[in-house]
This record gives C-alpha cells, sequence and structure tokens, in this order.
C-alpha cells in the first residue's frame, strides 16, 4: 500500500492504528510500515510520536501495541459503550436460557462489527470475537442491520461480492433481497448455516429514541430444530434493550 500523495499526518497516524488486529495484536516498526506503505522512518517517527502520547505503548521486545491511553479515551466517550451498558442485563438473562453465544452489534461501514459477547465452555462454533467484523449478508446480525438500513446500503452490498460460507449463505442478490424483505415482515432474522454448518444465527432489532434500529441483539446455537424455541427470547431481550436506550434518550433531553 502506498500512502497518497500529500496525505496528513492525522491520516498516516490513523492508518498505523488501524495496522492492528485481535489476530496481531503486537507489530515490529518494520510490519506497521510495510502494512501501511510507509517509509520504516516515517512510521519509526510517527510510532514514537503515538507512544509519548500513550496511544501506542512498546513490549519489552520493542513490539508494539495499542496503548492504555486510547482505550481510555473510548471508555470515556463511546455511545457505543453506552450502548453495550444498556444491552448487558439483558443479554446476561439470554446467555442464562441459551448457554451458547450472546452478541450486540451495530452497523459499521458495509459490515457488522460486534461491541460485545458472551460465551460459555463447550459452545456451539462461532467465528465472530468482540471488536471483530462479519459481512452483512452472512450473519444475523447483519441481515437485520441491513434490512433496516439505508436504501443506499443495500444496493450496495446486493451489487458487491457476495462470499457463499456455506451452501446455506444468502449469496444472490435476489436471495438475500428476497431474506431483507423477510427479515423485515417478520421482526427478526434466523439463519441456518450461514457461516458455519453446524451454528445457527438468531437476530433481533434494537431501536433508538426515534424508532430507528441502532444495533442486533443476536444468539449463536447449534443448528437444530429447537433453535426457533429460542425466537421469542431474542426479540423480548432487543425490546428491553430498546426500552432502556429510548428511557436513556429521553431523560438525557432532559437534562440538557
Amino acid at each position: 500500500m502506498k500512502p497518497p500523495h500529500h496525505e496528513s499526518v492525522l491520516s498516516r497516524a490513523a492508518r498505523i492504528l488501524e495496522a492492528f488486529s485481535s489476530d496481531e495484536p503486537a507489530l515490529t516498526v518494520s510490519e506497521i510500515a510495510r502494512r501501511t506503505g510507509l517509509h520504516v522512518a516515517t512510521a519509526s517517527r510517527l510510532v514514537g510520536e503515538l507512544t509519548a502520547h500513550g496511544f501506542l505503548s512498546r513490549d519489552e521486545d520493542r513490539r508494539v501495541r495499542i496503548g492504555v491511553r486510547l482505550w481510555e479515551l473510548v471508555v470515556r466517550a463511546s455511545p457505543a459503550l453506552s450502548l453495550r451498558d444498556a444491552a448487558m442485563p439483558f443479554m446476561e438473562g439470554v446467555h442464562d436460557v441459551v448457554g451458547h453465544h450472546v452478541q450486540l452489534a451495530v452497523l459499521e461501514g458495509e459490515e457488522v462489527l460486534f461491541l460485545e459477547r458472551l460465551s460459555a465452555p463447550n459452545a456451539v462454533i462461532n467465528y465472530t470475537r468482540i471488536a471483530g467484523r462479519l459481512p452483512l449478508h452472512a450473519s444475523s446480525s447483519g441481515l437485520v442491520l441491513l434490512a433496516h438500513g439505508p436504501a443506499t446500503l443495500k444496493e450496495r452490498v446486493l451489487a458487491g461480492e457476495l462470499t457463499a460460507y456455506t451452501p446455506a449463505t444468502p449469496a444472490t442478490p435476489a436471495r438475500l433481497r428476497a431474506l431483507l424483505a423477510e427479515v423485515r415482515r417478520q421482526g427478526y432474522a434466523y439463519c441456518p448455516g450461514y457461516v458455519h454448518d453446524d451454528a445457527l444465527g438468531i437476530a433481533a432489532p434494537v431501536r433508538g429514541a426515534d424508532g430507528t434500529v441502532v444495533a442486533a441483539l443476536s444468539v449463536i446455537v447449534p443448528n437444530d430444530r429447537s433453535a426457533q424455541a429460542i425466537v421469542p427470547v431474542v426479540r423480548t431481550a432487543a425490546r428491553g434493550v430498546s426500552r432502556v436506550v429510548e428511557t436513556s434518550a429521553a431523560r438525557g433531553t432532559a437534562a440538557g
């Protein structure tokens, strides 16, 4: 990757922060330079400045990681964390019922971003993780968010590449369009084997104070006939989170 001509320092710093992933949380300066397309000297200078501000940190072996200061700023001001706080009691209740995976996700660009996940030992296979992403068309959370998202987003996704993870994945525009209409009509997404043959996802919308969908609450459970009984549990929990979000917004408006 070669940086654009006259790219700002802020843009270069942002790309350095984006070079890290949950799979590779520690990188050398040379690896950062290669991933960002920056000259090693430029990458080294920016890493030094970001480290001085606490946005990055160095291990004893000089490998670079995301710093605590960045986490502190996110915790202090992120609206996503307020959403997580509202959802957590309901997620814990659902988790007590299903005993597998319970997730909270939001729309981020053309992907699903997972804010939180509760799991359990010996739970069914699940490819998601906190701060991880999945394509919108393949996951139950993604289908809920896409079904209630802007029309322009739907058309971009329908016109793009629709990867088939299993034979059940909705990987054609016609099938995906029909599935989105079904999700809007029935009020939830039911996805047997879309990402993995053995797993089934169920997701319901979480709405904000104005009625728009701001998140999706989902479960990942074994792909069998008993999963249908979990649908009311997920929908009830999602409505509960929506009520808390609406109440919190009303209190904020009154306080203002």
